[in-house]
């Protein structure tokens, strides 16, 4: 989870934290936790032992026949279940090694134990089942059998060998063979058990991985979005602050935990929505210099202990109601503009006609001149407004833009008298690029004009270059169409793209907008950049061309360009 502003500080900037899996410890996986129990047991079994060995009570409870054998034997035994102890809490050994070795000190002791004492044959054997069954649980299926069978083996041992030897057990031998078929029983049902429990501790294990990586995506998309995000206690406590949210703030201190003391207004506006009064919150400036944004609050619990506070900011509607606003004024523009275009034609075929008289006035014929040029530039204007409109797909292919570059140049003077202005192109090698030829031809069209119009000093002819960069290996290509003009001031600089935003009272602020929208169409970037010295310069960033290499066709491996 996201950690809270409490533990973040200011070089951080309120980010969030990934949650990683948790990996788990040898020291805390089931097994280690049954041995660690097991080997308490044996502590207990050496107590019970020692107390028997070493003081009165003994005598009450078994028939001693050798007490030096069994107080050494107990000493011994005790001393190992502190060893066993010990070394359950090393991670490095494995539980089923030592539960093993344990069991083994375990029989050898009981076998020790029967034959030194006399009497208490059954209450042994019943101390011995317990240590079976951990057995069972830590061991593998075939070893914890073995050590059952093994103890069965030593209970009915001792049993027949007093009966046939001795002459003094008078305990029935069904009793030693139920104790016998209890340690298999025990074993059988602490396998299957311990089975089960290894099954759910890997299903648990996966289920945690699991909800911790789908914690881990949450929480990125969360701290990604653009949408500021809050969570807050029913004191107005901050717990949860993303990226977003943080900046909407003002970046506040991690020390400012409070709502009240971060952001007074969506205090405020949370206690107004938490009394029920029915009021939509309104936009708020958070900090200074942050933009407007728009909150939004969302109860996460019925007790009023924890809230969700959505931070919106102004902006991202505004540029929403602006994309809307471009749309409904492009269908509307293309279609008066449609409606234009035919008294249009009519009047500019009707003045060519005029213009073929012989004996037309001059006063008539300067009039006839400034309809042609208004016509010419109503047409403009419809053809920028229909490019507006219209939003065809692209369709990219492989295109030497050097090439390229010099057939625009050509054609351009071809069909555009330039008089003294100065149009070139500059290509230095093959270049390749992936780019729809029309659109790029239209967006060179539009970049050539404007700096043909603007990119000119007063009383000098203007001169355009048309450039190919050269890319390195790795590097997209580049095209360029710079001037050496007057250049853009920075404030205008910053709205050139805007649509419909123009300095010239004869343009329409359409052209570089459109220019643009057929790169990004394009998956190209058009930007402007000053010349130094005085100009200007706008870049086209392309995305490379693919090329089949000559000593690849056979493999037919395709190589980017």
């Amino acid at each position: 989870m996201a950690r809270s502003p409490e533990s973040m500080g200011p070089a951080e900037g309120h980010t969030w934290t990934m949650a990683r899996p948790h990996r788990k410890s040898i020291a805390n996986s089931p097994q280690r936790r049954e041995l660690y129990f097991f080997t308490l047991y044996r502590m207990l079994e050496a107590a019970l032992l020692a107390l028997v060995a070493f003081s009165p009570v003994g005598e009450y409870m078994l028939e001693i026949r050798d007490p030096g054998v069994l107080k050494t034997l107990v000493v011994l035994y005790f001393v190992a279940a502190i060893a066993l102890l010990v070394a359950s809490y090393r991670s490095e050994i494995p539980p089923p090694r030592q539960a093993a070795v344990g069991l083994s000190l375990d029989l050898l002791a009981v076998i020790g134990t029967l034959a030194v004492t006399s009497g208490g044959q059954g209450g042994i054997a019943l101390l011995l089942l317990f240590n079976v069954g951990a057995g069972a649980l830590i061991l593998p299926q075939r070893v914890g059998l073995g050590f059952a069978t093994a103890a069965a083996l030593v209970v009915l041992s001792e049993s027949f060998y007093r009966r046939a030897f001795e002459a003094i057990d008078q305990r029935p031998m069904a009793e030693s063979v139920m104790f016998s078929v209890t340690y298999l029983a025990t074993a059988v049902l602490c396998e299957l058990l311990s089975r089960q429990v290894i099954e759910s501790q890997a299903l648990a294990d996966r289920r945690g991985e699991e909800l911790a990586n789908q914690a881990e995506i949450n929480e990125l998309v969360i701290r990604r979005m653009r949408t500021g995000i809050l969570v807050v206690d029913g004191d107005h406590r901050v717990k949860v602050c993303n990226e977003a949210a943080w900046g909407l703030l003002g970046k506040p201190s991690p020390d400012r935990q409070q709502l009240s003391d971060v952001a007074v207004s969506l205090h405020r506006a949370l206690l107004v929505w938490r009394q029920g009064r029915g009021e939509t919150p309104k936009a708020m400036t958070l900090a200074e210099g942050a933009p407007e944004v728009l909150p939004r609050f969302v109860s996460l619990s019925l007790t009023d202990n924890l809230f969700l506070i959505f931070l919106d900011d102004s902006r991202l509607y505004s540029d929403r109601a602006e994309e809307l606003t471009l749309a409904t004024l492009g269908r509307l523009s293309a279609s008066i503009a449609h409606e234009i275009r035919n008294p249009l034609a009519a009047i500019s075929y009707s003045v060519q006609l005029l213009e073929e008289t012989t004996n037309l006035p001059e006063a008539d014929r300067r009039l006839l001149e400034i309809i042609h040029t208004q016509c010419q530039r109503m047409n403009g204007i419809v053809q920028d407004i229909l490019g507006l409109a219209r939003r065809e797909r692209s369709q990219p292919e492989t295109v030497d833009i050097g090439q390229f570059a010099r057939r625009f140049v050509d054609e351009y003077r071809a069909s555009h008298p330039l008089e003294t202005d100065i149009v070139q192109a500059v290509s230095e090698r093959t270049t390749l690029a992936m780019a729809d030829p029309r659109h790029l031809h239209q967006v060179l069209t539009i970049l050539v004009q404007n700096a043909l119009t603007y990119g000119r000093l007063p009383g000098e002819p203007a001169r355009v270059t048309v450039a190919v960069r050269s890319a390195p290996p790795g590097a997209p290509p580049e095209l360029t169409v710079s001037d050496r003009g007057p250049g853009i001031p920075a404030a205008v600089a910053d709205r050139i793209f805007t649509p419909f935003y123009t300095t010239s009272e004869h343009g329409t602020g359409l052209g570089l907008y459109i220019a643009q929208q057929l790169c990004e169409a394009n998956q190209c970037t058009l930007t402007y950049q000053p010349v130094p010295g005085g100009g200007s310069c706008f870049r086209i960033v392309l995305p490379p061309g693919l090329t089949l290499m000559q000593d690849d066709i056979g493999n037919g491996r395709l190589n980017l360009a």
